[in-house]
């Protein structure tokens, strides 16, 4: 028997990240468990161009400004947990996302992580691997990935 309290969703704002929190929200309602959505702002490659030195506030004003709609769009998915009668949390972080996702589930002490997958295969997967796979593989608790359903083509 599942006794999770509280769940740690991490979200991209991909459809994927959004089937995975329909999914969370339904199974906290369910366990009546504290849900934490965690977004982490990885920093863009630019082929070694360091935009804090070559462009410092136009790139700084751009950060903030992302990180304000970032907010915005996960107080989204915390007012569908208070509807739902749940507790709820978000933070907004930086850094490389399995890692972050990975420190914050430590931190936190969530009983249980609820992902989405983009499904990625072959060489793109080889060479980017996959955020999920790694929290499968490192977290201190278990993980929920949550695939995105598919049509079958009837016949």
């Amino acid at each position: 028997m599942m006794t999770a309290q509280h769940l740690l969703v991490p979200v991209d704002f991909s459809e994927y990240a959004d089937h995975a929190v329909e999914y969370a929200i339904g199974l906290a309602s369910t366990l009546g468990a504290r849900v934490t959505f965690l977004h982490v702002m990885q920093s863009p490659p630019w082929g070694g161009v360091d935009l804090d030195v070559t462009f410092p506030h136009a790139y700084s004003t751009f950060l903030q400004h992302l990180e304000t709609e970032i907010t915005h769009s996960m107080e989204a998915y915390l007012q569908r947990v208070t509807t739902a009668g749940l507790v709820g949390d978000m933070a907004v972080v930086h850094g490389v996302p399995f890692q972050e996702i990975l420190e914050t589930a430590r931190i936190q002490q969530v009983d249980l992580i609820v992902m989405g997958t983009h499904g990625r295969t072959g060489l793109y997967h080889m060479l980017l691997g996959s955020v999920a796979e790694k929290v499968v593989h490192l977290a201190p608790c278990p993980v929920l990935v949550v695939r995105q359903p598919t049509m079958v083509p009837i016949s």
